[in-house]
């Protein structure tokens, strides 16, 4: 094995990503030595990376990452190498407060993250601590799936979170990784699903995967309240401020309104409709391991798989940019 790999990283905040060589580390107490098979590419690699302080520098990126375990290190009894581990974005939790107690870790203000407080793994190798890696079916690709390993679990969790159910109505908002993925787990569920973006072949594409309307960006509010008469949730996937106003604008009395897309931005909702209609807002994060798992049941069994382009890691910085401005239609994952 070669002492060094190629990572994608960001030397430090508010840098453009570059591709450089790292070494290779042997695996420490409660670590194993992955040979990564994909990785996908997030938005969430372009909010860390553009913050104005970062946990760690140089910061290697990626948390949506498949490969097989090359080494173990001390303690570490339940992987072996040969093994295929997921990452995520969760690299560990406390595993004793409240919220870690009762499946909900993602919350645990002690969590650590891959690709943000931890070294990510968009390398050919990666050294990474086991407590939240989960096992990917041996049947997938991994390049058709590592998506699945944060757009997937988060869209999933965001349609969980919402407690719509059989026959309701429901608003994406963002067509993109998180959106196209949205449409099929919703009409799985069962959900009527209405598609909202500014582009006219990621609308298109939401057609075609099930959404019943598909509408432009800005006319959502009228058409779908005419179309509907307001719809039972809207899900906001994207970081558009305008996109969480027009969401709120498409609701039903007693309606939810679930937030996903990172940003720093504020926004400004009527707190008088909030109440007097009894509206819901609230904020989803990745999924409990329940809906990892379903996700992945759903991948293997039923199809329910992201549109993927598969790249070199020498493209990740151009990746990064086309993601930036909303160009990419699906998900972009890197093979080595």
């Amino acid at each position: 094995m070669d002492s060094e790999t190629l990572a994608a990283l960001v030397a430090a905040p508010k840098t453009p990503v570059q591709i450089a060589p790292i070494p290779i580390r042997e695996p420490g107490t409660g670590e194993i030595l992955v040979k990564m098979e994909a990785c996908g590419l997030c938005h969430s690699d372009i909010f860390v990376s553009g913050l104005d302080k970062l946990p760690i520098t140089p910061l290697i990126l990626g948390h949506e990452g498949i490969g097989r375990v090359e080494a173990v290190g001390v303690g570490v009894s339940d992987w072996a190498p040969g093994d295929r581990a997921g990452i995520t974005f969760l690299a560990a939790s406390c595993g004793l407060c409240e919220l870690c107690l009762s499946g909900r870790e993602r919350f645990c203000v002690k969590q650590r993250n891959f690709g943000f407080t931890v070294p990510g793994v968009l390398s050919g190798y990666a050294t990474i601590p086991i407590p939240q890696l989960f096992r990917v079916p041996a049947a997938v690709r991994a390049t058709e799936v590592a998506p699945l390993c944060c757009a997937g679990w988060t869209a999933y969790g965001a349609l969980r979170e919402s407690g719509l159910r059989e026959r309701q109505t429901v608003a994406l908002f963002g067509m993109g990784g998180l959106g196209h993925l949205a449409v099929q787990y919703a009409r799985h569920m069962g959900l009527s699903v209405a598609a909202v973006d500014t582009s006219e072949p990621k609308l298109e594409a939401a057609r075609a995967l099930g959404a019943e309307v598909a509408v432009p960006a800005g006319q959502s509010g009228r058409t779908l309240q005419k179309q509907y008469g307001g719809l039972d949730g809207a899900i906001v996937l994207t970081p558009s401020v305008a996109a969480v106003q027009e969401a709120f604008r498409c609701l039903k009395r007693t309606g939810v309104l679930v937030l996903v897309g990172l940003t720093n931005d504020h926004f400004d909702l009527p707190v008088l409709d909030i109440v007097l209609k009894g509206i819901t807002v609230r904020g989803s994060y990745l999924g409990t391991r329940q809906d990892l798992d379903e996700v992945f049941r759903l991948a293997e069994t039923a199809g329910v798989r992201p549109h993927v382009e598969t790249h070199d890691i020498a493209d990740v910085p151009a990746l990064m940019e086309k993601m930036r401005r909303g160009e990419l239609t699906g998900r972009a994952v890197i093979a080595f």
